[in-house]
């Protein structure tokens, strides 16, 4: 159901902390309707000391709009103010779509998998937010 069926945003965000990185999780749209619940729990992230890194889980998303889109270059603005580094996690399906659309691919520092922006933290990938139990592949 659409965010204007239900007048509700349709987004939920989960956030948590390693070492040297923020991680956010997003799940639902990213879309003009819920943006403010994207900005109160980013004002958290931006309230805290700088860390390394900023990783956020796209995995999860199901629609993005231009607003949505807006809201992820300012997000690497600030990060880049604060000499933070964004890694965009989990893109695949409607977000790799939007970023190769919009040619702001490239504008981002872009993992298929959650997992493998993890690693670029130094963290174990199961760091993240609601994160369970994962076997890493065999070297």
């Amino acid at each position: 159901m659409s965010t204007e069926a239900t007048g509700k945003a349709t987004l939920t965000v989960t956030s948590g902390l390693s070492t040297n990185a923020v991680i956010i999780r997003l799940e639902g749209e990213l879309d003009v309707n819920s943006l403010p619940v994207l900005r109160e729990r980013l004002q958290l992230v931006w309230d805290l000391s700088p860390k390394s890194f900023l990783v956020v889980d796209l995995s999860e998303v199901t629609f993005c709009d231009s607003m949505g889109m807006n809201e992820l270059i300012e997000i690497l603005h600030r990060c880049e103010e604060r000499g933070t580094r964004l890694l965009l996690g989990g893109v695949q399906g409607v977000m790799a779509r939007v970023l190769s659309i919009t040619g702001l691919r490239h504008a981002f520092e872009v993992f298929e998998r959650f997992d493998d922006a993890m690693r670029v933290t130094g963290a174990h990938p199961a760091t993240g937010p609601q994160a369970g139990p994962r076997e890493e592949p065999g070297q």
